[in-house]
């Protein structure tokens, strides 16, 4: 495949998925009640707040964010194997290309641009999963306070808005790990990287919505 057919195929898969994103933000800012992510974000202060006015609550509330908590550090720990493999794919390129006595301009591949791409989303989901798990675990401190005590009332505001936060940076975190696959897909053929990105965008904008059963 020629270098120019490459370079068109890696923009339009960027090109793809920052549609979509810029459109899911203009749809959240414009109606946040009807995409899952604002959706999920109520639902978990809803529950703070309705376990918060349950006394005995206190070991439920503690094993439920454990459970969450568990699911961020499982995302950190299979992005972290996945930067590393990432990382040690980008440096045999780079050397390859240095080696062979190549300037810049040459170095700056179609290829390369797919693997940064990729090194970004995975240590984005990275930070965006351990600062789940910061969150979560400050919010398991204050949900394991006893219901009646002043210590609960006062940190009340503060546990609730750590959830909230907790639950954005998991769902960041996952979908950066969606996001990896088009440039995954460009990787081990150029072509198959548009496709991918509609195909993850359409995944995304199902998982997006809020679908309510009556």
């Amino acid at each position: 495949m020629s270098s120019q057919a490459s370079w068109i195929a890696v923009l339009v898969t960027i090109a793809i998925v920052m549609l979509y994103e810029a459109w899911f933000a203009y749809a959240q800012r414009r109606s946040p009640q009807k995409l899952a992510r604002a959706a999920h974000a109520t639902l978990r202060e809803d529950w703070f707040d309705a376990i918060s006015e349950q006394p005995g609550s206190e070991i439920l509330a503690v094993q439920t964010l454990r459970n969450s908590l568990m699911s961020a550090s499982m995302v950190a720990s299979t992005t972290v194997l996945g930067l590393m493999g990432a990382i040690t794919l980008s440096a045999s390129s780079l050397a390859e290309s240095f080696g062979a006595g190549e300037g810049m301009a040459g170095v700056f591949t179609p290829r390369l641009v797919a693997e940064l791409v990729l090194m970004t989303l995975l240590f984005a989901a990275l930070v965006a999963s351990a600062m789940s798990v910061r969150y979560y675990n400050h919010v398991g401190f204050v949900g394991g306070m006893p219901v009646a005590s002043e210590a609960r009332r006062r940190w009340h505001g503060v546990g609730r808005a750590h959830l909230r936060r907790a639950g954005v940076l998991y769902s960041w975190s996952v979908r950066n790990l969606v996001l990896v696959v088009p440039a995954l897909a460009f990787i081990l053929h150029p072509l198959a990287g548009p496709i991918a990105a509609v195909a993850v965008t359409l995944v995304l904008l199902s998982f997006d919505q809020v679908k309510v059963r009556d």
